[in-house]
């Protein structure tokens, strides 16, 4: 089973990235996918998750900037992170759960916004 996580780099105050996941050795409908983010200092924290269906959740700080999906057919889920802010300068986590709950973790990619 692999994860593997792309689409980081440096970008101006107010630019946009889209992250993506892509995933291998699972049945990727079946697995909720989460992105995460850990900034220098702080503490990993959740960004937005989507489940194995149509459910959505986003942590209030990027709300109505980010906007998870996912191709199933490609096996690859997508972070569209748009009017990015420095604060938003961290290392982006991809993870997906399992039916049964295993949790599997991409290697991260960063993401910095300079001001």
């Amino acid at each position: 089973v692999q994860l593997q996580a792309s689409g980081g780099g440096l970008v101006p105050a107010g630019g946009s990235l889209r992250l993506s996941c892509t995933a291998s050795g699972f049945d990727f409908e079946d697995l909720a996918i989460g992105w995460f983010r850990q900034a220098p200092g702080k503490r990993r924290e959740q960004v937005a998750i989507h489940s194995s269906g149509t459910y959505t959740r986003y942590a209030d700080s990027v709300w109505g900037r980010f906007t998870i999906s996912r191709d199933n057919g490609k096996n690859t889920a997508y972070l569209q992170m748009n009017n990015l802010k420095p604060e938003d300068t961290a290392i982006y986590y991809c993870m997906v759960r399992t039916p049964s709950h295993n949790d599997y973790w991409g290697q991260g990619t960063q993401v910095t916004v300079s001001s």
